[in-house]
Order: structure tokens, then sequence, then C-alpha cells
């Protein structure tokens, strides 16, 4: 199984930037997808994640409000809407699945398989 992540970029203070990611097996049934972002020298770390039948969404405080995740499972395919983006936001975005169903979403190790990330970088 391979996650490709796309859409990132250069944008400004107050910008939008839409990520996607495809999950290359279409067989491949994923429970809770999710994204995570991380800057160097730091851990990698929780943004936001999605049911399987995107009933249940979950944001980290800090982008609650600004960033909408959403998922299409005929796509095989997982989206990230960043608005009203921040300089604080700039990071490598990692998209990953869980594999099997789990009740932890916001933790790194409970995700199976990840993508190679997709650079946002957001100038004051």
């Amino acid at each position: 199984v391979q996650l490709q992540a796309s859409g990132g970029g250069l944008v400004q203070a107050g910008g939008s930037l839409r990520l996607s990611c495809v999950v290359s097996r279409s067989t491949f049934t994923s429970y809770i997808m999710g994204w995570f972002r991380q800057t160097p020298g730091k851990e990698r770390t929780f943004v936001s994640a999605i049911s399987r039948n995107s009933v249940s969404t979950y944001y980290a405080d800090s982008v609650k409000g600004r960033f909408t995740i959403a998922r299409d499972n005929a796509k095989n395919t997982l989206y990230l809407q960043m608005n009203s983006l921040k300089p604080e936001d700039t990071a490598v975005y990692y998209c990953a699945v869980q594999r099997l169903y789990r009740t932890t979403y916001d933790s790194a190790g409970a995700y199976d398989y990840w993508g190679q990330g997709t650079q946002v970088t957001v100038s004051s």
C-alpha cells in the first residue's frame, strides 16, 4: 500500500491550500485516515483525522475552524482544505491510514501506512 500526498506549496499568510492523498490499492480498506505535520527537529504532531464513513472528524486545537478534512472512499483519496493559513502552519504534512480499527486517532503510532510528505510554507 502506498500513499501519495500532494498539494503543498508556498502561500502567503491568510491564504489557502488543499492537500490530497491518494491510496494506491483500491481493495485496501482503511479505517481512520489522518494528517500529521512535522517541522525540523520536532516530533510529528496530529493535525486532523476522519472516520471511515466520514461521520466523525477530529482536529487539533491549533487548526480548528481553519482546516477541513474530507475523504472520498470511491477515489481512495483523503483531503485537507487549509484556510487562513499562518506562518506557524509551515511544516511537512503527512497523510496516514489505519489498516485496523483503533480508537486512537491523534497518535502517530496508531497509523499503519504513511505518505511521503508534502511541504507547506506560509510566509508572513
